[in-house]
């Protein structure tokens, strides 16, 4: 492999960056376990085109946001006191792993790959799931692309909140059950809301860059003092939107994710108090990502209990 072909590979995978498809694969698990558990309905082969269907989407997504905040300066106004691994996006262009032409066209090939696996689902297995797979190509090709720039506008949060939460969980599940129903509907909310933190907390390192280069996103919006509180709300909503799955199914044992509370409280505590320290935050970024993935656990647990 010449070394042209080596850089292309490993801009590939760079971008596609697999440790991070954690935050795609707790929402596809979550619906594919509904499924099974609550109306006994399992496909493998669906389940797993869909997976792949929805890591393309994710490569596809951070392929295009690459290439427009190297454009607008994004990427290349963030200082080495500033970069940590949640800062500057996956770091291809500037790093001269990827050109930006190369980016963009991973971003094209991945896109239109993840469309044609929609397309086989939904003529070959589930119609009623189309419009969930078009809002979610259509979200994560305008998250950062012109006109709508969604991200830039200060809308990018609520757009990863419903990608990663409403859609991918219905979307599962209705790809395996054939069906439409509640609980799915309510689980997607907490998930929404804690992948909503996970971005919001990784906006920090990127703050002067952002301002710098006119992505207004919320933090931006709002500035880092205002922001903590921000954090600690979008918190505060995961957890209580966990209590109307529990007055739906009877059954106190959704409550357990509460016990992810003590980590949120030092997330959002640390990051009141190193909001401007990148080497202390850190701590809050990895914490929201760990308090995430605990909570789409214990929603698995609880669906066990509560079947059970």
């Amino acid at each position: 492999m010449n070394e042209k072909a080596y850089l292309l590979n490993k801009g590939f995978w760079q971008v596609a960056d697999p440790k991070i498809w954690i935050a795609s694969t707790v929402p596809l698990v979550l619906g594919v376990m509904m499924s099974v558990l609550y109306t006994g309905e399992f496909h493998f082969l669906w389940m797993i085109l869909s997976f792949i269907g929805v890591y393309f989407i994710e490569t596809g997504k951070n392929a295009i946001n690459e290439c427009v905040d190297y454009a607008s300066g994004a990427d290349r106004c963030v200082d080495k006191e500033h970069r940590t691994s949640f800062s500057g996006g996956k770091k291809t262009i500037v790093d001269g792993v990827l050109t930006w032409g190369q980016s963009a066209w991973i971003g094209f090939g991945t896109i239109i790959a993840a469309a044609f696996i929609g397309v086989i689902i939904v003529f070959f297995k589930e119609p009623k799931v189309l419009w969930i797979g078009l809002a979610g190509l259509m979200l994560a090709v305008f998250y950062s692309l012109p006109p709508f720039k969604l991200i830039y506008r200060g809308l990018g949060e609520i757009v990863v909140g419903i990608a990663f939460g409403p859609l991918i969980i219905n979307g599962m599940y209705v790809v395996m059950s054939g069906r439409f129903d509640v609980l799915p509907l309510l689980v997607s909310v907490p998930v929404g809301w804690l992948i909503i933190g996970v971005l919001w907390i990784n906006q920090y390192p990127d703050y002067e860059a952002d301002m710098k280069s006119g992505k207004k996103n919320g933090l931006v919006r709002i500035g880092k003092q205002k922001g903590v509180t921000v954090y600690g709300l979008i918190f505060a909503l995961t957890y209580l939107s966990v209590i109307p799955i529990m007055v739906y199914t009877k059954n106190v044992i959704w409550l357990i994710t509460w016990l992810t509370v003590p980590m949120a409280i030092k997330a959002v505590k640390n990051c009141a108090a190193n909001k401007d320290e990148m080497t202390k935050l850190v701590s809050s970024n990895a914490d929201t990502i760990k308090i995430y993935i605990l909570n789409g656990l214990l929603l698995c647990v609880s669906m066990f209990i509560d079947v059970i």
